[in-house]
């Protein structure tokens, strides 16, 4: 059982609502008090530097955030990480980048998140894509199955979940993936929403041929609004959906010629944006380098937890929260921190236990609990009984 507890460094979101049982830190995690300073630290700044802000920017939270991303995901260059308030508008981007004559053919899962899934089927209504979706069940043989799918070829953009949202399983060996695909001109892209510090994540092998898209708002702690890109060299290098913030260093040049693109993960930036994220980020990552909390430990952490409970909804007789139920895989490491369960009335059982300030999640006939940071082993009892009375 982990002995981690953090809640001293979350005082201020425990306060703000103390009878609020929060289980969804898969969907909104919880901010460390950190984060306050740094969101007044972003406005200070503006204060004090005015028009001249962005160098302070670009030279400070900036890269640490990018020199933190690069160390939890073992990549060799952080100048390959894009940073922006969203990840479609990285999608788009990719789209952006590749070919226009005719429709892109695209592989993936069938268990992508809602962005990904209705951007695809919008494409598709207008005959501008072609998309192959692999079931992501049963799990345990996505991988196998997926990369099989992919060594065929002829695909123009590859796509997959690191962690699928509605099930909690694992696409399997992310190198194996990428060294299934044969054409050196696809595109892959791991979407890594689920996955980016809340699995263990190395991506040392395929920094050089796969993207790598996640953000802050769920197991980074830092909220919405900074979300990330890596783009390995070489690929995409002039997607057509681009904005200023592409070529930010040439601003002052002559414009002349083609339009010009940042050498690195830069050439994937957007436009404009609020930079106050990024100084959450950066507070979030200095925090845990000061107190040595690795992905490792908080997912070990979580897994405990997740145990933990459904022994207790086991044991207390919590009908519809037990391991018969459960559609993600229990007892095995590769798994993300989600306990998912598939129920018709997922979504009222959701708003009934929001009724009772008791927050969980439901997607379609998913509903969703999630444990994070900011949870201890003590909580888990207490919560399986207040979860049983409301629902009594």
């Amino acid at each position: 059982m982990s002995d981690l507890d953090l809640r001293r460094f979350f005082s201020r979101f425990l306060a703000a609502n103390a009878n609020r049982l929060h289980l969804a830190a898969h969907s909104h995690h919880y901010w460390p008090d950190v984060t306050a300073v740094a969101h007044m630290r972003a406005w200070e700044e503006a204060a004090a530097f005015s028009d001249h802000k962005w160098g302070p920017i670009f030279g400070g939270p900036w890269l640490r955030v990018q020199a933190g991303i690069a160390a939890i995901l073992n990549l060799p260059d952080a100048n390959t990480i894009a940073l922006a308030s969203n990840t479609h508008s990285f999608l788009l981007r990719i789209l952006s980048a590749l070919p226009h004559d005719r429709p892109v053919r695209v592989l993936a899962s069938d268990s992508e998140f809602h962005s990904f899934t209705r951007q695809m089927s919008r494409l598709e209504e207008d005959g501008l894509a072609s998309v192959e979706r692999v079931p992501a069940l049963p799990t345990e043989t996505f991988g196998e199955r997926f990369s099989t799918a992919a060594r065929r070829g002829g695909h123009d953009l590859v796509f997959v979940s690191q962690v699928f949202f509605d099930n909690a399983g694992t696409c399997g060996d992310l190198n194996d993936i990428v060294e299934a695909v044969p054409d050196t001109q696809t595109l892959i892209v791991i979407d890594g929403y689920h996955g980016f510090m809340a699995i263990p994540t190395d991506l040392s092998k395929v920094a050089h041929r796969a993207f790598y898209v996640a953000g802050g708002y769920k197991y980074a702690m830092a909220g919405e609004g900074v979300c990330f890109l890596h783009c390995p060299n070489g690929y995409a290098p002039r997607p057509r959906d681009t904005g200023w913030f592409a070529s930010f260093g040439t601003l002052t040049a002559p414009r002349e010629g083609m339009v010009g693109y940042s050498g690195d993960g830069n050439r994937f930036l957007g436009a404009t944006f609020d930079p106050t994220a990024i100084y959450r980020q950066a507070a979030v990552f200095d925090w845990l380098d000061a107190e040595k909390v690795t992905v490792s430990r908080l997912h070990d952490h979580v897994l405990s937890l997740q145990t933990l409970f459904l022994d207790e909804a086991e044991r207390r007789g919590l009908d519809g929260f037990t391991r018969k139920t459960l559609i993600s895989p229990q007892g095995e490491r590769a798994r993300g921190n989600i306990l998912i369960w598939q129920r018709e009335d997922a979504v009222a059982v959701a708003d009934r236990l929001a009724n009772h300030n008791i927050v969980v999640d439901a997607r379609a006939d998913r509903l969703r609990v999630g444990f994070g940071a900011y949870h201890v082993a003590g909580d888990v009892g207490p919560a399986v009984e207040r979860l049983k009375a409301a629902l009594a």
